[in-house]
């Protein structure tokens, strides 16, 4: 269906801007006073990258969402692919409306009509598109996953290597008990919960969630922010793990003279004041002058992924290890270098207990819950520890969730649904929510 925005089109009386609002427009009637818009070139900013978000605002662009859902399942469209950053604010204003883009995947559908195609993006598919036998009720898990972000900042199922991502999705255990949730109202939980019901028949319809009385309350809903850290993690989320920070270091210092020497000439370029370290505006220009044209956000991400010891600055080691994974440098040679440096009793696994040794000057805090979790994410066949491949795996996947989602391809994700059809893995009971 190609690149087009739906939103309820407003009057306005001012021929020459709607001459050119024309110009890049289409629109369908759908009865009186409102239309369909679509959007030949879409424009705006993505609702991720617009702050921090208080319950009402969350409550606000939910409810806008599934609006946009309604209107496509009444018309027989099943969007198939929504996810934040294909919603975009008209502008930066906090009253600008919010449009739908990228059709590309959607599809007409008939009632009672099945599909079996995998598409979509990971973190946002429902568990019956693995499973191959889904219609129009993924729209509203795919919302469901959006509103789970509004509100926390993160994605409910995630992991770093597809086969987790896909795993978290099947088991579809929702966590409400990290910071923030606790601030949440337990009326935003319950609609979490019925729109991430993994049973699609007992799953809200787009009317039932614009009933539900969250959505009828938006305007009583709390009008506070529910922290920095949701701000922090919308504005500039970076979940590059430890080890995988430790591994781009071990690889750095593996590289050829001649594999380092543009990266070298790069960051001196962008080195203006010759201190021997650049920041974020030293960045953004150097990057321009690279011929990289590098979205602002994305250099935030950049930055805050590269800045290990948060002083505001990349040195030079920070932009090496930085520079690897952008270029995708860490080739097997590099890679198996980097997983000897961590396998120190040569059993061709990382066990735990080495995992807490060569971490042990990265993690201050929470140190344990650091390991295991790392331990949890790339350990996907959960036998307690790492092989070469989980290594790999984590080392090739995207550091940033927005990112990876968009990496990720429909042949891998079709594969690997069923490789997990084969292992009974889809068929895996729903553990208590």
């Amino acid at each position: 269906m190609g690149n087009c925005c739906v939103t309820p089109s407003s009057g306005g009386n001012n021929k020459k801007g709607r001459k050119k609002q024309k110009q890049r427009e289409n629109q369908f009637e759908d009865g009186p006073g409102n239309k369909l818009v679509v959007l030949k070139k879409p424009t705006g900013r993505e609702i991720g990258l617009r702050g921090h978000y208080t319950e009402r605002a969350a409550a606000f662009v939910t409810k806008t969402i599934v609006e946009v859902v309604q209107m496509c399942h009444k018309h027989g469209v099943m969007h198939r692919d929504l996810k934040p950053e294909n919603f975009l604010f008209g502008s930066k204003k906090e009253t600008a409306p919010l449009k739908a883009i990228d059709f590309g995947l959607s599809v007409f559908f008939k009632p009672g009509e099945r599909f079996n195609e995998i598409v979509g993006s990971p973190y946002y598919m429902a568990p019956e598109v693995l499973r191959r036998n889904y219609g129009p009720e993924v729209d509203i898990w795919s919302a469901g996953v959006i509103l789970y972000i509004l509100l926390c900042g993160v994605p409910p199922f995630w992991a770093e290597t597809e086969q987790g991502v896909a795993q978290a999705i099947i088991r579809s255990v929702v966590d409400f008990k990290r910071e923030p949730w606790p601030k949440v109202s337990n009326n935003a939980k319950d609609l979490v919960k019925k729109m991430l019901d993994p049973d699609p028949k007992r799953r809200l319809t787009a009317q039932e969630v614009l009933d539900h009385p969250w959505l009828q309350n938006a305007k009583k809903a709390p009008n506070v922010s529910l922290g920095e850290t949701v701000r922090a993690r919308l504005m500039q989320f970076s979940v590059m793990n430890k080890l995988k920070k430790r591994a781009l270091r071990v690889i750095a210092e593996h590289l050829s003279v001649e594999e380092v020497a543009g990266i070298k000439e790069g960051f001196q370029l962008m080195d203006t004041g010759n201190r021997g370290k650049i920041n974020i505006d030293e960045l953004r220009e150097g990057l321009h002058k690279l011929g990289h044209q590098v979205p602002e956000g994305d250099v935030q991400i950049i930055m805050e992924a590269g800045d290990l010891d948060k002083d505001g600055y990349l040195d030079y080691g920070e932009f090496l290890a930085v520079s690897i994974h952008l270029r995708k440098m860490g080739n097997d040679e590099h890679l198996h270098k980097a997983f000897q440096f961590f396998d120190q009793n040569q059993s061709g696994y990382i066990e735990i207990e080495e995992l807490r040794n060569a971490l042990g000057d990265e993690v201050d805090t929470n140190s344990e819950e650091v390991i295991n979790a790392i331990m949890h994410d790339v350990d996907t066949d959960k036998d307690g520890r790492i092989s070469y491949e989980e290594f790999a795996a984590m080392m090739k996947a995207g550091t940033d969730w927005r990112k990876a989602s968009r990496q990720y391809s429909r042949e891998r994700f079709t594969s690997l649904s069923l490789k997990l059809m084969k292992d009974g893995s889809l068929e895996s009971n729903n553990e208590s929510r």
